[in-house]
C-alpha cells in the first residue's frame, strides 16, 4: 500500500501507481493495479465520484465479456437490445445487440469501490498541479506530483491519466495539443414511449454534424439529448428539437445526482481521435484523456475500461521489471493500437456522411436493410449496388465509407 515518508524535511506520500481521475477509466486502472500487486493512490478532484454525468450511460453485453464485468444490480437501470438509427426522412434501421443503461454515477462509484476494496486508497478534493520528473543518476525513476488535497505531494513510479476530456497531465507536460472536441447535452425525461432501444437522430436541422438520442432508463425515464459541432447551438437545437417531436409535452426532470440548477446536464466530448503521445517515461493516458471515442456516436465507455486495463498491466510489468521509462510503457500504446479499431478510417466515414445532403442520407438508409448488424460482406456489395443504381452521383460523395461507418458503431468494435 501507499505510504508516508519523509525526503529533505518533507513529507511525501509514495506509491507506485497514481491515477488522475476516478471516473470508468481512473477506477478500473486503479482496480486492476491494485489487483496486480501494486500500491495504488486514486484522486479525484471532485467532491464526489460519478458526478457530474457526462454521457448517455450505455454499455453493451459485449464490453462486459471483453471486460469482464459482472456489474451489481443496483447500477443498472434498464435491459436495452441495441441501437436504432433514425434519418432526417424519418426512415428507420436497427443494430440490433444487447446491453444495459446503466445509472453512471452509481456505476462510477461501484468501481472506485471495488479498487479501494482490492487496496487501492481514494482521495477526493484532490487536483494535480504539476509533475517533476525524479531520476537516479541520468535514470528516470518516477513522478514528484503536486497539487491541492491533503495527501500532496504525492511520488508515484507511474501515472496513469483518467482526467477525461481534460487531460491534465497532457496540458501540464505539454504532450500533445489540445483535442478538438463536440459539446453534448441532455435532459431526463418522464413517460417516455420506449421499446427498449437506444434511439439516435441524425437529424442535422437540429445537430449540425452530430445527432439527437433517446436512451430510455427505468420507469419510463430517459435521457433525451443531442451532441453537435455547433457548440453555440447545443441547447438551442435540442429544444427545437423536443419543441418538434413526440417529446414536447414530457417532463423534464434533474437526474437523482443533481441536487439543484438546471435539469440539463452533458459535456465536451473529444472528436480529434487518439493523442499522438499516449504513453511517455512514467505516464500512460487512457479513455477521453487519451483521445479514446468512437467516431460516429461518440461512445467512450468501453475504450475507457478496456485501456485502462492495458494500462495496469503495463504499470505491472514495468514496474517488476524496474524500468518505467518511456519504452518500457510503449507496450500500452502498442496494445490498444493492435486492439482497437482504425479511427482515421471510421472518421472519413463519418465526416462523408455529415457532407450528404438530408435526402442523400435518407436513400441511403433506404437501400438498409431494416437489421444493419446482419450485413455480412455480400450484404453491404448489394446495398452499394442499390445506392449507386439509383442515385449514381452518390459514388464521388464517398457513400462507400459513409455506409460502412454504421457498421463500426457496433460494440465489437468499441462502439458501445
Amino acid at each position: 500500500m501507499a505510504f508516508l515518508t519523509t525526503l529533505m524535511g518533507e513529507a511525501v506520500t509514495a506509491c507506485d501507481v497514481l491515477v488522475i481521475g476516478a471516473g470508468p477509466g481512473g477506477g478500473n486502472a486503479a482496480l486492476h493495479s491494485s489487483r496486480a500487486g501494486l500500491s495504488t493512490i486514486l484522486i479525484e478532484d471532485h467532491t464526489e465520484i460519478g458526478t457530474p454525468v457526462h454521457c448517455g450511460e450505455c454499455i453493451s453485453d459485449v464490453a462486459c465479456d471483453n471486460l469482464n464485468l459482472d456489474l451489481p444490480d443496483h447500477v443498472i437501470s434498464k435491459r436495452v437490445h441495441g441501437i436504432r438509427v433514425i434519418f432526417p426522412d424519418g426512415t428507420e434501421k436497427k443494430l440490433t445487440e444487447e446491453g444495459y443503461v446503466l445509472e453512471k454515477h452509481l456505476f462510477e462509484r461501484w468501481i472506485a469501490d471495488e479498487a479501494v476494496s482490492a487496496g487501492a486508497i481514494l482521495n477526493l478534493n484532490h487536483k494535480l498541479m504539476s509533475m517533476e520528473k525524479i531520476l537516479d543518476g541520468d535514470k528516470f525513476i518516477g513522478w514528484h506530483c503536486e497539487g491541492k488535497g491533503e495527501q500532496f505531494p504525492i511520488r508515484a513510479k507511474v501515472v496513469i491519466d483518467a482526467s477525461g476530456v481534460a487531460g491534465v497531465c497532457s496540458k501540464i507536460l505539454e504532450l500533445n495539443p489540445r483535442p478538438q472536441v463536440i459539446a453534448g447535452m441532455q435532459y431526463e425525461m418522464l413517460e417516455v414511449p420506449t421499446d427498449d432501444y437506444l434511439d439516435f437522430y441524425i437529424w442535422p436541422k437540429y445537430a449540425e454534424k452530430g445527432y439527437v438520442w433517446m436512451i430510455p432508463k427505468c420507469d419510463g425515464r430517459a435521457n433525451v439529448g443531442l451532441v453537435t459541432e455547433d457548440k453555440s447551438r447545443t441547447k438551442k437545437g435540442l429544444d427545437e428539437f423536443i419543441d418538434a417531436t413526440h417529446f414536447k409535452n414530457l417532463e423534464q426532470v434533474a437526474p437523482p445526482w443533481k441536487k439543484k440548477g438546471n435539469p440539463a446536464f452533458g459535456g465536451t466530448i473529444p472528436i480529434s481521435g487518439p493523442h499522438e503521445n499516449t504513453h511517455a517515461d512514467g505516464l500512460m493516458l487512457v479513455g477521453d484523456a487519451a483521445g479514446f471515442t468512437s467516431p460516429l456516436f461518440e461512445g467512450g465507455s468501453h475504450l475507457a475500461l478496456k485501456s485502462a486495463v492495458f494500462a495496469a498491466e503495463t504499470a505491472a510489468k514495468a514496474i517488476a521489471s524496474d524500468d518505467v521509462t518511456a519504452s518500457a510503457l510503449e507496450e500500452y500504446s502498442k496494445a490498444w493500437k493492435k486492439e482497437f479499431p482504425p479511427y482515421s478510417k471510421i472518421l472519413r466515414g463519418k465526416s462523408a456522411l455529415f457532407d450528404l445532403s438530408d435526402d442523400d442520407m435518407s436513400l441511403m438508409a433506404q437501400c438498409f436493410p431494416d437489421e444493419m448488424s446482419n450485413m455480412g460482406p455480400h450484404g453491404k456489395l448489394a446495398v452499394c449496388l442499390k445506392i449507386l443504381i439509383r442515385r449514381p452521383g452518390l459514388y464521388t460523395k464517398k457513400i462507400i465509407p459513409a455506409m460502412l461507418s454504421f457498421g463500426y458503431s457496433r460494440a465489437k468494435y468499441y462502439g458501445w
